[in-house]
């Protein structure tokens, strides 16, 4: 059952964190950054809304290339419509389409939702697998999609790692990997298995509110300012220093 997140409640000046930089192995680093993040999340909730395994796994394919916000607000029309496989299987793909009109690729995500309803009708008793294997089976479903459904449906350890965990993956330096998979490889080695689900969703948190893509000082950053290497700061920083002159100059041209 979906509870609404709450990341607001905790009292920042209680996280206190030492800044210093010192020399840490990846392992030592990587307990250290787990330290950090269950000190701002103790309990990190699911942000996608959802009843069972079926409506997680619709929403996690509705979240690509959308926020988790816009997902929320269109599910709960699709789930009225077609709350279960059975139901999604029935509606046409223009049903479908127009249900998650709002979100990106509704197209594309249309076609992959009915296909997926019926697979799972057809070869799996109208249920959601639990395995890994039977589930990127499915359409639409790619490793980071089967590893949050077992993780947060099934409560199976796994490390789901999209683009904004392998950012700050990198930012870090636990990964040098050059794309997702490789950095759920990297992840999965430094953390002990225990912790693989909860650490997924309190990065997700961390990278939202503390460690944004953009125009971030890692300087001031709970963590980067320590783990972050001094080249990828000073290379972080001519980008900040570019953006903020490139927004100066605009805001100045008639």
């Amino acid at each position: 059952m979906y509870s609404a997140p709450n990341t607001r409640n905790r009292s920042q000046g209680s996280v206190r964190i030492a800044q210093t930089r010192v020399r840490l192995s990846r392992a030592g680093k990587a307990e250290k950054i787990a330290a950090i993040l269950e000190a701002f999340y103790p309990e990190p909730a699911i942000p996608l809304r959802h009843e069972d395994p079926f409506t997680l796994l619709v929403s996690v394919v509705l979240s690509a290339q959308t926020t988790d916000k816009k997902v929320n607000q269109v599910t709960p029309g699709l789930f009225a419509l077609a709350g279960t496989p059975a139901k999604m299987a029935a509606c046409s793909l223009e049903q479908i389409r127009t249900a998650i009109r709002e979100v990106g690729l509704a197209p594309q995500k249309a076609r992959a939702l009915k296909m997926t309803a019926q697979m799972l009708v057809e070869r799996h008793g109208g249920r959601v697998p639990a395995t890994f294997e039977a589930l990127v089976e499915l359409p639409g479903v790619g490793r980071k999609t089967a590893n949050v459904v077992l993780a947060q449906a099934f409560d199976q350890q796994a490390f789901p790692v999209d683009t904004h965990i392998h950012r700050l993956a990198g930012r870090w330096g636990l990964s040098r990997a050059k794309n997702a998979d490789g950095t759920e490889v990297d992840l999965c080695r430094i953390f002990p298995r225990a912790l693989w689900s909860k650490l997924h969703l309190q990065m997700i948190y961390f990278g939202r509110e503390h460690c944004p893509a953009l125009r971030h000082d890692l300087t001031t950053c709970p963590i980067c300012a320590w783990a972050a290497s001094k080249a990828r700061i000073r290379d972080e920083m001519r980008s900040l220093s570019k953006a903020s002159k490139a927004s100066k100059v605009s805001k100045d041209t008639p």
